[in-house]
């Protein structure tokens, strides 16, 4: 059950996920709190994960989410649920293009796929914002102003913005150097 479970919720977030990997993360979001496989704070771990190892990043996190809730051929099912509506959908896309390319209504779902697209990821940005900035739960339990910011993370954000805007010499460094650099300094500074 727990198999067919996986397949569904990553095969209804393959479906409506228009935009990339980052557009699943209001998904997943969601999945925390209906399922229980794994909590913000292990989404916010599955970001960065994903973020920094090849692959795409919507496959890499619904990989690891399967693996935490079901081992390896959890893994493989949620996977599968997440790339089967992408494929079943370009399969009859391809079929049926070249005939419905220059159909005006066509045209314009394209096109209004556009905004939702930015939707999703402005949410998932959002959400990682929250994620690695703020600490809401430690807050919660404490009531403390000071327990809501991670000022550790604000500050290498801070360091990591001024270093690639406005530090010309580092401007010119290609950004796997700033995710190795951020992945160094999280394991050395326990993030």
């Amino acid at each position: 059950m727990l198999y067919l479970r996986l397949f569904y919720e990553f095969f209804k977030t393959g479906l409506f996920a228009v935009g990339g990997g980052m557009a699943t993360l209001p998904f997943l979001y969601d999945m925390a709190d209906s399922t229980g496989w794994f909590t913000h704070g292990q989404l916010a771990d599955m970001v960065a994960v994903s973020e920094s190892t090849p692959g795409p990043i919507g496959v890499n996190m619904a990989t690891y989410v399967g693996f935490t809730a079901g081992g390896v051929p959890g893994a493989v099912v949620a996977t599968l649920g997440l790339v089967t509506p992408s494929v079943i959908i370009i399969l009859l896309i391809a079929r049926v293009l070249k005939s419905f390319r220059q159909n005006r209504y066509v045209d314009a779902a394209f096109y209004g796929l556009r905004p939702c697209s930015v939707g999703l990821i402005a949410a998932a940005g959002v959400l990682v914002l929250k994620l690695a900035l703020f600490n809401t739960e430690l807050y919660q339990a404490s009531g403390v102003l000071t327990d809501l910011f991670n000022f550790k993370a604000i500050i290498l954000a801070a360091v990591l913005l001024i270093c690639t805007r406005y530090v010309n010499k580092l401007k010119s460094l290609h950004p796997i150097v700033f995710i190795a650099a951020s992945a160094l300094i999280g394991v050395l500074f326990a993030f």
